[in-house]
């Protein structure tokens, strides 16, 4: 797969990724690509991002066994974001929830735990 012509990165190379679950379409991350990375992902098949903390490449699971296999790429309608499909194993969120997006915003400002933790 080759990597699509026209996508807009920003000023340190990178484009946000979302990744979803393909088979329930819950979102379960956020992350930073930039074009190297895409094209790891691409080509091997498994998630590949660009750690903007560490200033390094990560394959999602690499270490962990919670590996995502891409199934389907999108890009927005400015090109300046991907949505990624994946058939996640394991858990998506380093704190040990099934997606990063556990946390719900309740309308006094208060944040609430929604998801269980270390569910797969």
């Amino acid at each position: 797969m080759t990597i699509p012509e026209g996508l807009s990165y920003d000023q340190q190379g990178l484009i946000p990724v979302i990744i979803q679950d393909t088979a329930t379409k819950e979102v379960l991350m956020l992350a930073y690509m930039n074009r190297e990375s895409l094209k790891r992902t691409l080509e091997g098949g498994l998630t590949c991002f660009w750690s903007r903390s560490r200033q390094e490449f990560w394959v999602k699971g690499a270490t962990s066994g919670n590996v995502q296999e891409v199934k389907a790429v999108y890009v927005d309608c400015d090109g300046d974001a991907l949505l990624i499909e994946v058939e996640q194993t394991g858990l998506a969120c380093h704190e040990g929830y099934k997606s990063c997006f556990f946390r719900r915003v309740l309308p006094n400002g208060e944040v609430e735990v929604v998801l269980e933790k270390n569910v797969p």
